[in-house]
């Protein structure tokens, strides 16, 4: 079963792992460089980085990103549903092999390989990204078009968290292909289904996962009001690399409320923002520290994980009692 599995499913792993080795040699070249910059210049990073340093920053952050979504859909969902359009599972299961045996055989193989190419690529590119999310975190000036490695753009491409992705879409492409059986639609349900789930994730999961701060916030002339706008989109915080969940401007009474065009068309920012202290406006943000990312990876992995082995237990029943 070992053989035939890897048989089955070799040529989508050599074109995932060739992908993830050119990847690490990539990072293994242009890596050392970037810390020994970092060592050198330290939070002032930004100002000597080079434009290839950012496509190979975007690059592998989309690889990661990429993995989880490409295996659940060309791995996971052909898996079981390929041998039930053949009809091949008839001749395994007359033979000595067991309904269980067949699963957990081709569940556990190609699920390792996905676990595995996941975690490859993310340590990778971690380890290659820790320099720029270092000096994101300590409030390097000109960090822009960097994020802090907690912001829900990077977060996924970075740390454990990989892991749990790419669990939770193998075994949700092995699932919607056991009901669908058919593959390409399975493979099309595979992505919107795990796409949804990310983005549910992102927006209402997430942000409770770990303690969030809450700041009432005054005005400076570091990061004033935006002139000609209603609202005042954010204020100086002093924290560097955090995850702002939502951010408001309230009045001396503490409501939300939009900012009278007096207190904007000031002569200069300074009569600004001292006009807005006198009337007793704040920002009030909501947000996750940078020092909560390890608490948000382990805890965002724990669920995916239990998420695939709850889907590995139903795709159990329902070949053992619903398929024959």
């Amino acid at each position: 079963m070992i053989w035939l599995t890897w048989r089955q499913f070799r040529t989508q792993a050599t074109v995932v792992y060739l992908a993830v080795a050119l990847l690490a040699a990539l990072l293994a070249v242009t890596g050392p460089q970037l810390a020994e910059l970092y060592a050198a210049t330290g939070d002032d990073l930004f100002g000597r980085i080079t434009s290839a340093d950012q496509t190979v920053y975007y690059l592998g952050l989309a690889i990661v990103l990429l993995i989880p979504a490409v295996t659940g859909m060309f791995w996971g969902a052909p898996l079981i549903t390929r041998e039930l359009e053949a009809g091949t599972y008839r001749l395994a299961w007359n033979q000595t092999v067991t309904r269980t045996r067949w699963l957990a055989t081709k569940l556990t193989l190609t699920g390792v390989a996905t676990m595995a190419a996941a975690a490859l690529a993310s340590l990778a590119v971690t380890w290659w990204s820790g320099p720029i999310d270092q000096a994101v975190n300590s409030g390097g000036t000109g960090a822009d078009p960097f994020y802090p490695r907690i912001d829900p753009l990077v977060f996924g491409g970075r740390g454990i968290v990989p892991i749990g992705y790419a669990a939770f879409a193998f075994i949700l492409g092995v699932t919607l292909g056991v009901l669908v059986r058919r593959t390409v639609p399975a493979m099309a349900a595979t992505l919107a289904a795990f796409a949804t789930v990310q983005i549910a994730m992102t927006l209402w999961v997430r942000p409770h996962l770990a303690s969030s701060v809450d700041a009432d916030l005054a005005f400076t002339e570091a990061k004033p009001v935006n002139i000609g706008i209603d609202t005042v989109r954010e204020v100086d915080f002093g924290q560097p690399g955090a995850w702002v969940l939502s951010e408001q401007t309230v009045n001396a009474s503490g409501q939300p409320a939009t900012l009278p065009a007096s207190l904007t068309d000031c002569p200069s920012m300074p009569d600004c923002t001292a006009a807005l202290t006198r009337a007793g406006y704040q920002q009030q943000v909501t947000y996750q520290p940078a020092g909560n990312f390890w608490t948000l990876q382990w805890t965002e992995t724990g669920l995916y994980l239990s998420l695939a082995l709850a889907l590995t237990g139903f795709c159990a029943w329902w070949i053992r009692r619903r398929l024959t």
